[in-house]
């Protein structure tokens, strides 16, 4: 029993390095062009209904919270359909790398949220560039096991964070200081991964 143990952990562990070395394929292009455009009809739907979103800002933020949490949905969905399919006898090991990847950044953006909103409700505007800033550390987080070229969105979101920062007001809250980062940057992110896809099927 001991050995049939320890036999089942060296397989264990033989995957998780195959994991770790190897290229995950799991976010589709599409998914992630469909949550850039869902940032951009946020946007759009914020310019109309919440003019001055400084004064509903809880408004605001509901806004933002949904279009995250079904962002995040449509892409943990069709990332677990298609790890399944690509990545076959190493998809647990595969996804489980994705989550722990980017879980941190997602807890502390969370986390920072709240105790921005209870706690210190003045800088309130710096939500936009805090929540880019700490997208950009996932992205940078999830780099190794990722498209090289990928670095490209992360350094986007750091630098329109870093702007959205540097507004140092209100203006933070436009309905772009989200739509145009996120929109602009989840394409670009599914433009890498459909190029890089591509790249691979050649070189097949």
């Amino acid at each position: 029993m001991n050995d049939l143990n320890k036999a089942l952990g060296d397989i264990s562990s033989i995957r998780r390095q195959m994991a770790r070395s190897t290229e995950f394929r799991g976010y589709g292009p599409a998914t992630l062009a469909a949550t850039g455009v869902f940032a951009i009809l946020a946007a759009m739907a914020q310019s109309v209904w919440l003019p001055d979103p400084a004064k509903a800002i809880y408004a605001y933020l509901a806004t933002w919270v949904t279009t995250a949490i079904v962002s995040a949905a449509l892409i943990a969905t069709q990332m677990r359909a298609r790890t399944r399919r690509i990545h076959s006898g190493m998809a647990d090991e595969m996804i489980r790398m994705a989550v722990e990847q980017f879980l941190p950044s997602a807890g502390a953006g969370t986390l920072m949220t709240i105790v921005v909103v209870v706690f210190v409700p003045g800088a309130l505007w710096m939500l936009p560039g805090l929540w880019q800033v700490i997208f950009s550390l996932g992205i940078f987080s999830s780099c190794r096991f990722l498209a090289r070229p990928m670095i490209a969105a992360g350094l986007w979101y750091l630098l329109t964070g870093l702007v959205c920062i540097g507004l140092a007001d209100s203006r933070a809250l436009s309905p772009w200081a989200m739509g145009v980062p996120y929109g602009a940057g989840q394409l670009l992110v599914a433009a890498i991964l459909l190029f890089n896809s591509r790249e691979g099927e050649d070189e097949a």
